[in-house]
């Protein structure tokens, strides 16, 4: 991922503006770093089956890692979860204020749709990834989500709809993000299998960030911690023993699946994989 970390750092998004601090704010929250792993995964399937796309394919892993930091720019909003910390750095809003903070979100959020439209492929390829990624990020995917948690705080709903609320606001970007790279490459035969794994490992990440909210500090995490006891976590409905039962059964999956996948995806994926599938552990 460094090279695409690079190409990131040397794309950060830019104005020509007379407000003092737009560009600054449009900035921070991209140069915090992150686990960069929505975009890796993308990367790890077009690797896999045609590595001389991957220079053109950083554009769409770009778009994702653009809506991405956008969503995570408003759900820290105080609206949201007035969360202070991201990315171990202050949070836009305690940085500049709220109302940058949620200008900003607006303007990665659709900036990423700019940057997709322009990548270097065919016009089809191009509609069908924005379609990907509108899709599962947008009113049936991650936004749906999001307003599915917000309005069930301090409702506790059952295990299956926190599995329906999760699988939007987490899953879905996780299972684009693999389902576009297939696009990519010419391998849609198997992007429904793709994406339906991304599924069953969003849900399995969302589970490990719950048991990580009450396991970690918020210095470890680098966002904030114990923060969940009023919304619809896995852990907060489950308790934890159950929900590293959940966790351990998920990754045990999950290891079983990509070790039928195509050798050189293995390839690809394993170690990216190894270091997530079991971070609950």
């Amino acid at each position: 991922m460094q090279n695409f970390e690079q190409f990131l750092l040397d794309n950060l998004p830019t104005s020509t503006s007379i407000h003092p601090t737009y560009e600054d704010a449009l900035q921070t929250m991209l140069k915090a770093g992150g686990k960069r792993f929505r975009p890796a995964l993308l990367l790890g399937v077009v690797k896999a089956y045609n590595p001389l796309m991957l220079a053109s394919a950083r554009d769409a892993a770009y778009s994702i890692e653009l809506l991405h930091t956008y969503s995570l720019i408003h759900d820290d909003l105080p609206a949201m979860d007035n969360s202070p910390l991201r990315r171990g750095n202050p949070t836009l809003h305690v940085l500049f204020d709220e109302v940058t903070a949620i200008l900003v979100g607006d303007a990665l959020n659709t900036y990423s749709f700019e940057v997709l439209s322009k990548a270097p492929f065919s016009n089809e390829i191009r509609v069908k990834l924005i379609r990907e990624l509108a899709s599962n990020g947008g009113l049936n995917g991650m936004v749906l989500g999001q307003a599915i948690d917000c309005y069930f705080e301090n409702k506790p709903l059952k295990i299956d709809e926190i599995k329906i609320l999760h699988i939007n606001k987490t899953a879905k970007l996780i299972a684009a993000s693999l389902k576009m790279g297939a696009i990519i490459v010419g391998r849609e035969d198997i992007g429904e299998i793709l994406y339906d794994f991304g599924i069953k490992l969003g849900l399995l990440f969302q589970i490990q960030d719950d048991i990580l909210d009450v396991t970690q500090s918020s210095q470890e995490a680098g966002k904030l911690t114990h923060n969940d006891e009023d919304k619809n976590s896995f852990v907060t409905i489950l308790g934890l023993d159950e929900s590293m039962k959940q966790a351990n059964k998920l990754a045990d999956e999950l290891t079983k699946e990509l070790s039928c996948f195509e050798e050189s995806l293995q390839n690809e994926l394993t170690p990216l994989l190894d270091k997530y599938i079991n971070r609950h552990k």
